[in-house]
């Protein structure tokens, strides 16, 4: 195995991990909250029952944040240059396998990953197994089986 030195950024890489690590840990010990994307976007599309203003607006302002950054990345010139190797056609198609797989899962793997792994979650450690497992096994089926 040989390590692409151009591309292999672990400054970068840590940097992002303590910003969402420090958002993670600001969202629950403020607002008592867990950082799942796919649970704070169907709390606001899918509307909680019994679910005041405040909640709707802490939903919002953090899902404004998720693409208001990249936006602002993009505008400041530090976007990096992304390259997806897949038509509109596997990325839609992925993108629902993905949803199903956290509906079944209970949450994501921002939810599972970073916030309930930290807390221990048993739960959320075997999710999260499995979502890394799914991961390797689809690269490697995709890549070696495949030929892509």
């Amino acid at each position: 195995m040989t390590i692409d030195f151009v591309h292999f950024t672990p400054g970068p890489a840590l940097a992002g991990g303590l910003i969402i690590g420090i958002a993670a840990a600001v969202l629950v010990l403020c607002n008592g909250r867990i950082a799942g994307i796919s649970g704070i976007l169907g709390g606001l599309l899918g509307g909680l029952r019994g679910q005041s203003c405040g909640d709707r607006a802490w939903r919002a302002a953090f899902l404004a944040g998720l693409i208001g950054a990249p936006l602002l990345a993009i505008a400041a010139g530090l976007a990096p240059e992304v390259d997806i190797e897949a038509g509109w056609t596997q990325t839609l198609v992925a993108g629902f396998i993905v949803g199903v797989g956290t509906r079944y899962a209970g949450g994501c793997t921002s939810g599972h990953g970073v916030c309930g792994m930290s807390r221990g979650s048993v739960r959320s450690i075997v999710a999260t197994i499995t979502f890394m497992a799914a991961g390797f096994l689809t690269v490697f089926v995709q890549r070696h089986i495949f030929g892509g």
